[in-house]
């Protein structure tokens, strides 16, 4: 029986070791995750996550379609409905997971009469559920309605933000449609009058499971928190305005993610949001025209690079558009301090450990010879 090599052992554990700290320096090292996909004058506004099915599901500015993009940017039209009006336009959208279904906002952009919907879609088969018309109520100022981004709870009921009358709908989990929170909250602030956002109000929705939704204002830059029963409204008081805000999303962590057409802010609140704070933003391309914001798998938030500007104004060549991993550099800096820190220990317990082997290994040596 050959003796042991205590040596060898020593210098298998030294490797082990360099393995773990090389490991750690990959994890700091790590790329953003960034997926390209191409399909022809899809022009996405809204960005939904199917935690169930792995992918992300965008809508479109010309098509009347909602698609899976995989991780690898492969595209795949989930759902086709032709029996909507022409050209009417998928934004928002939403996944009530509880439910298996995929809820989307349509409106119908100038010059096409006016058409506000919010349709809901079985997740794997595709088959529509129900379209459920969107009463106006009192828009004002000589505006039209427009259903933007949509929310949903635990129960299934459906909230459809408006952009164009500052109010919110209620749809019910068959499909009935009422107005829901017209609070004189939203209308408290003067507009920008002079910014490309100046025409759209309440914008994204994001639901919170302790009973209230949160909701951005893009022309005052504010957020209201909205009692889900009684669609009573408060103004949440903010550090900043979030001038712009269009799609709001709620980490496990309870941060919660605005995007606007050039920035991603990062706020946090102790209060219940009563009041919250702005603890980093990120400028993004304007070139992309980010407009929705979504948590994706292990908590990972992405931005979707649509390019609707250039679908408004008419353009009809493009077909490549991102999906983009954002992270907050000061959350980043707060991982790595701790990852640091795993390794520095790690290596005062090695060198200590290591001086007591090699304690060990002369003592062997001497027994052995």
């Amino acid at each position: 029986m050959p003796k042991p090599n205590p040596k060898r052992y020593l210098t298998n554990s030294t490797l082990l070791y360099f393995l773990f700290a090389a490991q750690i320096s990959s994890i700091l090292a790590a790329d953003f995750h960034v997926i390209n996909f191409r399909s022809p004058n899809l022009f996405p506004e809204g960005l939904a996550w199917d935690p169930t099915a792995q992918h992300f599901l965008v809508g479109s500015l010309r098509h009347r379609t909602i698609s899976a993009v995989s991780d690898a940017g492969v595209v795949e039209t989930l759902i086709s409905d032709p029996s909507l009006p022409d050209n009417v336009t998928v934004l928002g959208l939403a996944v009530d997971s509880r439910n298996r279904r995929v809820l989307a906002a349509l409106h119908a952009l100038d010059p096409l009469p006016p058409f506000n919907a919010l349709a809901a879609y079985d997740l794997r088969s595709g088959r529509r559920l129900f379209l459920a018309a969107l009463p106006s109520g009192d828009v004002g100022g000589g505006g039209r309605p427009i259903a933007n981004d949509v929310a949903a709870d635990h129960a299934g009921n459906a909230y459809v933000t408006n952009a164009g009358g500052n109010f919110i709908w209620k749809v019910s989990p068959n499909g009935e449609a009422s107005i829901f929170s017209e609070s004189a909250r939203f209308t408290e602030h003067p507009v920008v009058g002079d910014a490309v956002y100046s025409f759209c109000g309440l914008n994204g929705i994001v639901h919170v499971s302790k009973g209230y939704l949160l909701v951005v204002q893009s022309n005052t830059g504010k957020m209201f928190k909205v009692d889900e029963e009684h669609g009573t409204a408060r103004e949440v008081l903010l550090n900043k305005d979030l001038m712009g805000a269009d799609d709001v999303a709620l980490r496990a962590d309870g941060v919660v993610l605005v995007v606007s057409f050039n920035k991603l802010w990062f706020l946090k609140s102790n209060d219940g949001w009563a009041q919250a704070s702005v603890f980093d933003e990120i400028d993004l391309d304007q070139d992309g025209f980010p407009t929705s914001v979504v948590v994706g798998g292990r908590d990972r938030t992405y931005v979707l690079h649509g390019r609707v500007m250039e679908g408004i104004l008419g353009i009809s060549d493009r077909e490549n558009f991102t999906i983009q991993e954002v992270r907050s550099p000061k959350e980043s800096q707060g991982e790595n301090v701790w990852l640091y820190v795993m390794v520095g220990i790690g290596l005062v317990y090695f060198l200590f450990w290591r001086f007591q082997m090699k304690q060990l290994v002369n003592n062997m040596d001497k027994k052995i010879n």
